[in-house]
């Protein structure tokens, strides 16, 4: 137990989770009509509580429903947009009076360390719908220069229903990233949550179906397994999907826009990020220390991680060196404890992948830290492996070409700016890209040439709000964050007219 957690916190969540889940569609919470689902603590295999999931049919009639919502136009002309503004302050309000809760839960089912659920997610979630309620009346069209005689504009119309699809291991920030944004611009939205993190989706929602009065159908929540989702994606209903997730899974759901009705699609993908670091670089324990943070904290279950370090040769077995040790002072084990630095991994699929991962790796490099699965004591019930680094890593290699999305880095020396340069921009993704230099010419022109949506200079992982964030190649389509993403959840209505000779 820690100061942060108390007893009765741990009480309120079990009284919690013992009641029963259920599907919110058009502002009424119904039963599920498919198979159970477990929710399992993956710290100790813990079953938290069963929800019967969606089938099919409720996914459509929430996406049916959602559509009646958007085409009364309730929301998107009868509300006006400071009143849009003051419903997502109040969400955010919810958020932030119910931090604890939310940050138990997400816990509870991800596996993350409570303190990472609270201070790098949970705060962050209301920070969000504050943002985007900034941007209701900012976000607008423009009057285009044409003949005489002629008026021609632009407005930036909503969408539509928005099918958000977020993923396990930020659950109820990549959520909040998807519904403020479509709110805000005045659509409708069904929401799909990761089955083995639903939980403080589903409390949110709770919250704001006690606390406000929306609209019914503008905010639905449906609780499936991928499979069935597969409907939210074909659904004539919807007009848009926001995803994030898988390579394979986002290829999938393109294939379903085109098969059904063109529905447009943003992705938000998978990523296999170098770090760059020149010998130059100035206080390189700096350097090794937050690029280090970035690979290892909240489990290495992170897209934009740097999961490759390539480090010029003067300075390589010095990196190497401190890297081991700050792996093998990392402390596994129950996410809730205050001086745990990392939790369980999310799921036992992905446990074992990550480890089949391992193995894969000592077959291709050299194994100097971790490599297996850390059973000490009561974290033999769980899904924990310990920080795992390989060393001389071959650019071919599976472990530098593929996502694992673990805490398993891959370290290769280089000679060159342009050797760098190449094993850099050699996988199919291009999410993120991380440079440590001195030399500010060198950062410009490495940054020009690295083909990553973003590139870290001297700082690996800097986020805000106001900046997009969003990959090149097979690490997705679409930006999130910032005036970016508003162009996804809009689409834009060109208007003449002749008002004389």
């Amino acid at each position: 137990m820690t100061d942060t957690l108390q007893q009765t916190d741990l009480d309120w969540a079990k009284s919690w989770l013992a009641q029963d889940k259920k599907q919110y569609i058009d502002g009424e919470w119904v039963a599920g009509a498919d198979k159970d689902w477990a929710v399992k603590n993956p710290a100790t295999g813990e079953v938290l509580c069963k929800i019967a999931l969606a089938d099919t049919d409720q996914i459509e009639t929430a996406a049916a429903r959602a559509n009646e919502c958007h085409q009364s136009g309730v929301w998107s002309r009868k509300t006006t947009r400071k009143a849009r503004a003051d419903y997502l302050i109040a969400i955010a309000r919810l958020i932030r009076d119910n931090a604890k809760q939310l940050a138990l839960l997400e816990s509870l089912a991800n596996g993350k360390t409570y303190l990472e659920a609270l201070n790098d997610d949970i705060y962050t979630c209301a920070e969000i719908f504050e943002y985007y309620a900034g941007w209701t009346d900012k976000f607008y069209g423009e009057v285009s220069p044409v003949d005489e005689g002629f008026l021609n504009f632009t407005s930036k119309d909503p969408v539509g229903v928005c099918a958000l699809i977020a993923p396990w291991n930020y659950p109820l920030y990549q959520a909040s990233l998807k519904i403020a944004p479509a709110l805000a611009m005045g659509n409708t939205v069904v929401m799909k949550p990761s089955e083995y993190t639903p939980l403080a989706t589903l409390y949110l929602f709770e919250l704001i179906d006690r606390k406000m009065d929306l609209p019914k159908g503008l905010l639905n929540l449906v609780l499936c397994d991928g499979a069935t989702a597969n409907q939210l994606t074909l659904s004539a209903n919807v007009h848009k999907v926001s995803f994030t997730g898988s390579t394979g899974v986002g290829r999938h759901i393109v294939q379903n826009s085109g098969q059904s009705n063109l529905k447009a699609v943003t992705l938000e993908l998978g990523g296999k990020s170098p770090c760059i670091f020149f010998d130059d670089t100035k206080d390189l324990d700096a350097a090794i220390e937050r690029a280090f943070y970035v690979m290892f904290s909240q489990k290495g279950e992170k897209c934009s991680e740097p999961t490759r370090f390539l480090i010029q040769k003067g300075i390589y077995d010095e990196v190497l060196e401190k890297l081991i040790a700050k792996a093998e002072a990392v402390t596994c084990g129950d996410p809730l404890l205050a001086d745990t630095q990392q939790g369980a991994q999310c799921n036992e699929a992905q446990f074992k992948r990550i480890l089949d991962y391992i193995e894969i790796g000592k077959s291709e490099a050299e194994l100097v830290a971790g490599g297996h699965a850390d059973t000490t004591g009561d974290n033999a019930k769980g899904l924990f492996v310990r920080p795992t680094i390989f060393s001389n890593v071959p650019e071919t290699a599976r472990i530098a070409q593929e996502e694992i999305f673990g805490p398993v880095l891959a370290c290769a020396p280089f000679d060159t700016a342009d050797d760098a340069l190449r094993m850099a921009n050699g996988t199919s993704y291009g999410l993120a890209a991380g440079i440590y230099t001195a030399d500010v010419s060198l950062a410009h022109k490495m940054a020009d040439r690295l083909d990553a949506g973003m590139v870290f200079v001297n700082r690996y992982g800097c986020y805000g709000l106001a900046a997009p964030f969003g990959g090149f190649k097979q690490s997705g389509w679409g930006k999130e964050m910032a005036i970016h993403s508003l162009s996804s959840y809009t689409r834009t209505k060109c208007t003449w007219i002749h008002y004389g000779e």
